[in-house]
């Protein structure tokens, strides 16, 4: 007897490389845009849809598993965890749509009567030489009738309503002072004014992401990744380098394609752009909404340091800690502001602006469904082997 099983491959090989996220090319946009947002019910109450943050770094924590069925269950783990920075977003505006055969109509747009200079900003090329004279009709009683009037046109004729929003990038301490913005559509409420009353009545206002995001929800996350600039076949598309004899370069295509068609396929690997692409990655578990550590309105009381709010402690570890590590997060700092605890990596690098959105198709895993309960979050120093947890732990720990 024969043996016909060949110990390697010869002559066939499954591709390299995923061709369903081409063209690998740079985006066009900084922040990542929301395609498609969850299906509306008109049932409950109305709700915010997605929300934007900052990514500040990354961390691991210590849990129990809680998963019936699963050799982990009862047993404790470790897993890496990503910090969001999420201060909270303020209202500004309204948008109504038409549904067409061809999709989405505007119909028409509403104004808050008072946009911060971080708003204005992002409708100026050069702030500073400007006449910073934009949005400077919507005051007045005038501007308030034309927005009731409005107000009721998207009542009768629309059926999707979004709300415009922005992030107060002040109070990241990322030295950009202009604002992201973004369209969150309203999902929910029992017809179409519901949806507008809503977001009228949010105008103005502050929404923190505990409002719109919950523990142990699963969402999806949508941004742009790290930038690598033009790379080669092999770390671009993972194909395999030539042996070392070869002549003029190994880190090559050795055939990229037949006489004819005479001309390369686009599913032939070649060099080019690497980075900074639009990914959307789906079902993120949230760990954790905490608030802010010392937000931004706080005043200094006599000279002495603003308090500190505690919002990385856990029933298991009642160390008074903030989720700020040791000598801060490389690259990005401090988080003061509210934050969330995301499992896994997120796309983009520090102080990239991240999307989050509500999940299109509602998971019911065990997993999905799993209730988080933290024992310990790590705050040691992320420039090397981090030895102490607080400052004060190592104070205890050295001596005067």
């Amino acid at each position: 007897q024969f043996c016909t099983a060949m110990s390697h491959r010869k002559f066939e090989a499954p591709r390299h490389g995923s061709l369903g996220v081409l063209p690998k090319k740079r985006c066009r946009h900084h922040r990542g845009r929301i395609r498609s947002f969850p299906k509306d019910k008109l049932e409950g109450d109305c709700k915010l849809t997605a929300f934007m943050c900052y990514k500040a770094g990354m961390t691991h924590i210590l849990r129990e598993v809680n998963r019936a069925g699963s050799m982990l269950n009862k047993q404790e783990t470790v897993e890496p965890v990503t910090i969001l920075e999420a201060p909270p977003m303020v209202i500004i505006g309204m948008v109504g749509y038409l549904e067409t055969p061809s999709g989405l109509r505007t119909l028409t747009t509403v104004w808050a009567s008072h946009l911060a200079d971080s708003v204005k900003r992002r409708f100026y090329k050069n702030w500073n030489r400007s006449k910073k004279k934009a949005f400077g009709n919507i005051k007045g009683e005038e501007a308030e009738a034309s927005l009731k009037k409005e107000a009721e046109r998207m009542k009768k004729y629309c059926q999707v309503i979004r709300v415009i929003a922005h992030t107060q990038i002040e109070k990241v301490k990322l030295h950009q002072k202009k604002a992201h913005m973004m369209e969150i559509q309203i999902n929910g409420g029992k017809d179409i004014a519901a949806k507008v009353d809503y977001g009228l009545s949010l105008f103005e206002k502050e929404v923190p992401v505990a409002s719109v995001f919950n523990k142990d929800e699963m969402i999806d996350v949508i941004a742009v990744t790290k930038g690598k600039g033009y790379e080669g076949v092999v770390t671009r598309w993972g194909v395999t380098r030539l042996p070392r004899k070869t002549h003029r370069g190994l880190r090559k295509v050795a055939c990229i394609g037949s006489w004819h068609p005479a001309r390369i396929q686009y599913s032939v690997a070649r060099a080019g752009q690497n980075g900074y692409h639009h990914r959307t990655e789906i079902n993120k578990k949230i760990y954790r909404i905490g608030t802010a550590a010392c937000p931004m309105g706080d005043k200094k009381q006599g000279g002495a340091k603003p308090k500190v709010h505690p919002n990385a402690s856990t029933e298991a570890d009642l160390t008074k800690k903030a989720i700020t590590p040791m000598g801060g997060f490389p690259h990005y700092g401090e988080v003061n502001e509210d934050y969330v605890m995301i499992k896994g990596g997120v796309p983009g690098p520090k102080k990239r602006v991240i999307t989050l959105r509500k999940t299109l198709i509602p998971q019911t895993s065990r997993a999905a469904t799993e209730e988080i309960t933290l024992k310990f979050i790590d705050t040691a120093s992320k420039f090397g082997h981090g030895r102490f947890q607080t400052a004060l732990e190592k104070k205890k720990f050295m001596g005067p």
